[in-house]
């Protein structure tokens, strides 16, 4: 299944757990010639080449303890889908770029990881399906 396909089949999934949106990336020049850089982690070329945000990003809810009971909570949530026969790879400078995003997200309490199908999408949230 290529990468497209994945991506569809994980937002569907998902949508019963919470939202997640389409991050676009990239850079275009507006009537003025002026460039205008769009997405996550895009406040620069190099920003971009060391740091890539994933395809999906969104929000899981999260139902947690006494001191909020009755009160759900939004966790930052990152997917990077990929073709269901992607492996990780240390040669990957892509690959590797948004590992880097994964573990800000990770680090910052969030949710994020690599999807190659909808079983990764609870594995990353930590869900049981």
């Amino acid at each position: 299944m290529n990468e497209s396909a994945v991506a569809s089949l994980v937002r569907h999934a998902f949508a019963d757990v919470g939202p997640l949106w389409r991050n676009n990336v990239g850079v275009a020049e507006d009537k003025t010639g002026r460039v205008i850089r769009y997405g996550l982690s895009n406040e620069s070329a190099a920003t971009n080449a060391a740091i890539k945000s994933s395809d999906l990003i969104g929000v899981t809810p999260l139902f947690i303890g006494p001191q909020h009971v009755g009160r759900i909570v939004g966790v930052f949530t990152a997917i990077e889908t990929k073709a269901s026969d992607w492996k990780f790879s240390e040669r990957d400078e892509r690959a590797i770029a948004q590992r880097k995003f994964h573990q800000i997200v990770q680090q910052a309490g969030g949710y994020a990881g690599f999807a190659t199908g909808v079983a990764d999408i609870y594995r990353i949230i930590g869900w049981t399906r």
